[in-house]
This record gives C-alpha cells, sequence and structure tokens, in this order.
C-alpha cells in the first residue's frame, strides 16, 4: 500500500524523526540506557543506520565525563575539515569552546612528508601540543586514533574524552579497540563502520544535552 507523504514543516522535521528512531527502537525491543540514548538516537539521525543502537560503546561516565569538559570550556580536535563542518560551533562557542582540524595545515603536510607519516598522525601530534581540555573526535583515519593512543600512553596527551569511529577496512577495528583498552572516557562505534558524520554527529549530541535539547 502506498504511504502517503507527511506535510511537516521544516522545524518539525527533526522533531518527527526522533519519534520515527524511538518507535522503532521499541519495535526492534532495543531499550536504551538513558545516559546514551540521546547519542546513539541522534548517530541513528544521523546515517538511517540502527546498527549503531549495538555497536555504539561507551566507558563508564564516558557521555557526562564528556559534556563536563565541554562545559568548562573543552575545544574539539577533529581529523578531517569534514567532521568540523559538521559541528555546532555556535553551540560549542557558548561555553568558551571552540574546533580545531589541522589536516590542511602547512607544517602538518610538511612534517608528515619528512617523517614519511600520514597528516592524520602528524595532525594529532600537533594538537599534543595545545593547551586546555580537549576532546578528540577521529571520524576517518585509524592512523590518527592510533597515533593519539601512542601519546596518551607516553603520557603526552590526556584528553578529556575521546569519541572514536573512523570507518574503513585497514587497522579500523584494531584502532578502536586500543582506544577501548587505553582507560581515557571514551565513545567508540564497534566494527568497521563509523565517518566524519558519526563524529560529528555525537558532539553534536553532547553540546545539545547541555542546552536541553535531543
Amino acid at each position: 500500500m502506498k504511504k502517503e507523504l507527511e506535510h511537516l514543516l521544516p522545524a518539525d522535521i527533526e522533531r518527527r524523526s526522533f519519534e520515527i528512531i524511538s518507535a522503532e527502537l521499541e519495535e526492534r525491543g532495543i531499550a536504551l540506557p538513558e545516559e546514551t540514548a540521546a547519542v546513539v538516537k541522534r548517530v541513528i539521525h544521523t546515517t538511517a543506520d540502527f546498527d549503531y543502537a549495538g555497536s555504539l560503546v561507551f566507558s563508564p561516565g564516558a557521555v557526562e565525563t564528556a559534556r563536563e569538559a565541554l562545559r568548562a570550556g573543552a575545544s574539539v580536535v577533529t581529523d578531517t575539515q569534514m567532521a568540523r563542518a559538521g559541528i555546532n560551533k555556535a553551540s560549542l562557542a557558548r561555553f568558551g569552546g571552540e574546533v580545531h582540524c589541522f589536516m590542511s595545515d602547512p607544517e602538518v603536510a610538511a612534517r608528515a612528508k619528512e617523517n614519511g607519516t600520514t597528516r592524520a598522525v602528524a595532525s594529532m601530534e600537533k594538537a599534543s601540543a595545545l593547551s586546555g581540555p580537549l576532546l578528540f573526535a577521529v571520524g576517518n583515519a585509524p592512523t590518527a586514533l592510533i597515533r593519539l593512543c601512542e601519546l596518551i600512553s607516553e603520557g603526552r596527551l590526556r584528553p578529556a574524552a575521546v569519541i572514536g569511529v573512523p570507518v574503513g577496512f585497514v587497522n579500523v577495528v584494531e584502532a578502536k579497540e586500543l582506544l577501548l583498552e587505553s582507560g581515557v572516557p571514551c565513545i567508540v562505534a564497534r566494527g568497521r563502520k563509523g565517518g566524519s558524520n558519526v563524529a560529528a554527529a555525537i558532539v553534536n549530541a553532547l553540546l545539545y544535552g547541555l542546552e536541553g535539547g535531543r
């Protein structure tokens, strides 16, 4: 049977989308923990992929720890300009934070070439020199996440929290497991799935939770 189109105002489309997501989760017998529900639902809203209801994992207290850091003015470091573009910078700025992505930085490009590494690796090394509380959102490059874990292990970096959701086939699963073993508060999309849009969606969900939104 042909389904009738829903005629909604732009402001109502997101609300209706979340109603559909909640209903479908219920139909699937999935009950999300209250602490993580808003994050998981926003990722599903971004991707239309209900697999994230099972694959997104959270270290104990990760959501509240990340929100406390953002509330205190933490800045966000991403590994792609796409993730940077997708993060709600106005919401972040209300708490005193900003978004950094060093992938296009000439210094990072030169360092990567000199050391025979990826720009993603060099960008994490540059980020380690930033001051203040930091939240990392890695959505594309497993090499960035691996180097980030190494910097944490070396004691050169202690992020407030890390979002580890790179996508792909080479070292992706392994990089995420390294993060889960690091002891740092983290949100991880286990398996191959992820992406810059997922990283940005998680940051936005954390921010909107501070503002009383979904």
